[in-house]
C-alpha cells in the first residue's frame, strides 16, 4: 500500500515537472509573438507618419523593403 502511494506521489511530481516545463515554453513563445507584433505595429506607425509628412521618402522606404526587380 505504501508502495502504491509512493509511486503515485512520484508520478504526480513528474507530471508537475513536465507541466511546468511545457507552460514555460508556451510562455516564451507567447512572449516572442507579442514582441514581434509590437515591433511590427511600431514600424507600421512609423511608416504611416512618414507617409503623411514625406510621401517621397515613404515611397523610397517601400521600394527598399519590397525590392525592385533588376533591370537588364
Amino acid at each position: 500500500m505504501i508502495r502504491k502511494i509512493l509511486s503515485f506521489a512520484v508520478l504526480a511530481l513528474v507530471a508537475l515537472l513536465v507541466f511546468k516545463i511545457a507552460l514555460g515554453l508556451l510562455g516564451v513563445l507567447i512572449g516572442l509573438t507579442v514582441s514581434v507584433l509590437v515591433l511590427a505595429a511600431m514600424g507600421y506607425t512609423f511608416y504611416l507618419i512618414l507617409r503623411v509628412f514625406s510621401p517621397s521618402t515613404a515611397a523610397r522606404v517601400r521600394e527598399m523593403i519590397r525590392g525592385t526587380p533588376a533591370t537588364p
